[in-house]
């Protein structure tokens, strides 16, 4: 046992390092390299090189592939990991500040105690240390009583990083407490119910001509109201796209590669586990044999075909080839407890056959040679002539992805604002085809003028003016409101109708009182038979009535008052030290070059380019 565990230490050392990375205290690794034009990101005066932002960067890059497979990062992915990376490295330089200013240290006799008793998440997942799919403590400590001095410096590295943590929360939690009255507040919020009558009079059903809007409305309202109208940048695109979907003979070829696979699992003598590690396509599953783990098919969120496949299915057998958006799926049932299946699976993707993705490949370094990566903005039009490929246009906002019907394109997104109107982009490879795409024209961030927002302005003041045509009629029709033997037959006497609505609680309201808290207060403020006179509510005028409250059961609180409690302190422990946080980033002084690094000739005459 224990030579097995130290043949694994190598990968159990590879894991940790990884996430210590993630986690680095820059203040232990900071390496003056370069001058300040090689500062990537200063924090308070405390610098970031360019070298160890890439470490960072591409640690996390790992990471990704780790957890996504093989398949190549997007641009829109790097560009995620590089902002995480970077908030993690702000929060890391304001929190050892924080350390240093709260006289918050540790020990060795602290790490050693964490180490024996408090093992690390990515620690406890480790396959080295589970017996029947439960962390075994005792084959982690056997483990780290043999382990190299190696494998042991990046563990006390990782928890003199947590252990401050720690203490920190704890510091700043102490006091944390939920009184018994704001649980039962927070108890009766989620299970007092009502059912009212609600008479409603919306602005979306006054007529516009009684809601005339003036030039001078626009003017006002608009320069009153500017930040409302602001917007991210916005780039208009041209594109071509070279469909490189499979065709149905490359459907027969896959489903006729299933069902060999099937024959050599079921019938040719090879396990099934053995087979899906060779030639299953969800790399995944495929590392564990086509293993997928227990589930509730119900609750698993695996394709409606897929599950349908599986019901089909007693213990042992393997399924007819599946069809789902992923390709051919064989699937075993492993064994099934309750609402509970084990099961494994074996994927054969829909692939374009050899022959065709070479005729496809051609094409694609076809358009690449006529139309990828050019200053001149005909050659795009050009070259889709030349190959009878359809032009089309397409608007991304800044942040976004290039969304094409149902399908995302990767890396347009990112390019369309770093590239100038009238360049190509390199061709892009997407799931269904492979693009080349044009910026046309760039609208820059901020508050467009007045004539190019000027419908939006329109609705806007007309939403006021409709307001207060129904604030008028509100008045007018409230006394009547309250006469009668019911909110019904008052409102039908001015011609109206009460809508009759609930049980809802205060947490689960209708959708008509979704967006109107104040409508949504007055019905459980009301007592049974009372009405209200008319609120002012986001979209109009209410008039609500209660018919009936069934108020919550103190005894059922009472039962699971502890667990709530615990819940309760809990998420006000994290509000708060997100709180913390965020007011320590507010009031730091952060000076973020990675775009005026990026923008750097490559010569280095104002600083090398990060990548």
């Amino acid at each position: 046992m224990m030579r097995t565990m130290r043949a694994h230490a190598k990968w159990v050392f590879y894991i940790l390092a990884i996430a210590f990375i993630g986690w680095l205290a820059y203040g232990q690794v900071m390496e003056i390299l370069g001058p300040g034009a090689n500062v990537v990101l200063r924090v308070n005066g405390r610098e970031v090189q360019v070298p160890e932002y890439q470490r960072a960067v591409q640690a996390a890059l790992q990471q990704l592939r780790e957890q996504a497979g093989s398949g190549p990062v997007t641009r829109e992915e790097q560009r995620d990991v590089e902002n995480r990376v970077v908030d993690e490295l702000i929060q890391n330089i304001l929190l050892q500040e924080e350390y240093r200013q709260l006289g918050i240290t540790v020990t060795a006799d602290e790490v050693r105690t964490a180490a024996r008793t408090s093992p690390l998440p990515e620690l406890q997942r480790a396959p080295d240390f589970q017996t029947d799919g439960r962390f075994d403590i005792d084959k982690y400590r056997r483990f780290l009583s043999t382990a190299t001095p190696d494998f042991l410096r990046v563990l006390e590295a990782r928890y003199r990083e947590e252990i401050p943590r720690i203490k920190l929360l704890q510091y700043l939690t102490a006091d944390v407490y939920v009184s018994d009255g704001r649980l039962w507040r927070v108890y009766r919020d989620q299970h007092d119910s009502a059912r009212v009558s609600l008479v409603a009079l919306w602005a979306n059903n006054v007529p516009d001509s009684l809601a005339p809007v003036t030039d001078e409305d626009l003017e006002r309202y608009y320069r009153a109201h500017r930040d409302d109208f602001k917007r991210s940048a916005v780039a208009f695109l041209s594109y071509t796209a070279l469909d490189r979907r499979p065709d149905p003979a490359d459907t027969a070829a896959a489903l006729a590669r299933a069902r060999e696979l099937r024959a050599e699992a079921a019938g040719g003598g090879a396990r099934f586990a053995d087979v899906a590690r060779r030639a299953s396509a969800d790399t995944v599953s495929a590392r564990d044999g086509g293993d997928l783990g227990w589930f509730v098919p119900d609750r698993s969120g695996f394709d409606a075909r897929f599950l349908a496949g599986l019901r089909r299915l007693s213990p042992g057998r393997i399924s007819e080839p599946v069809l789902t958006e992923f390709g051919y799926h064989l699937i075993r049932l492993d064994a099934a407890r309750g609402d509970s299946v084990r099961a494994s699976h074996i994927l054969v993707p829909i692939e374009l056959r050899p022959e065709r993705l070479d005729q496809v490949e051609a094409r694609a370094d076809s358009l690449d040679r006529l139309a990828s990566e050019q200053t001149d903005p005909s050659a795009l039009d050009s070259a889709a002539r030349t190959m009878s490929l359809p032009l089309a246009r397409n608007r991304v906002t800044e942040g976004e992805r290039v969304t094409l019907g149902r399908f995302v394109v990767p890396d347009a997104g990112v390019w369309a604002f770093e590239a100038r109107p009238g360049e190509t982009s390199p061709v892009i490879e997407g799931g269904v085809a492979y693009y080349v795409f044009r910026l046309d024209s760039l609208i820059p961030e901020g508050t467009p003028p007045l004539p190019q927002v000027r419908d939006a302005v329109v609705e806007a003041v007309r939403r006021e003016k409709k307001k207060s045509v129904i604030a008028t009629r509100a008045q007018e029709i409230a006394p009547a409101l309250q006469q009668g033997p019911s909110l019904g037959a008052a409102a039908a006497g001015v011609g109206m109708v009460a809508q009759r609505l609930g049980p809802f609680t205060r947490l689960s309201p209708p959708a008509v009182l979704g967006n109107e808290p104040l409508v949504l207060g007055a019905a459980f403020g009301l007592r049974v038979g009372q009405r209200s006179g008319a609120i002012a509510g986001e979209h109009g005028y209410y008039v609500v009535a209660l018919e009936g409250r069934t108020p919550a059961d103190s005894s059922a609180w009472l039962a699971q008052r502890d667990a709530q409690r615990e819940a309760l302190v809990q998420r006000a422990r994290e509000a708060r030290v997100q709180t913390y946080v965020a007011g320590l980033r507010e009031q730091a002084k952060i000076v973020d070059r990675r775009q005026e690094l990026a923008r750097a000739p490559a010569d280095g005459s104002v600083g090398a380019p990060i990548f």
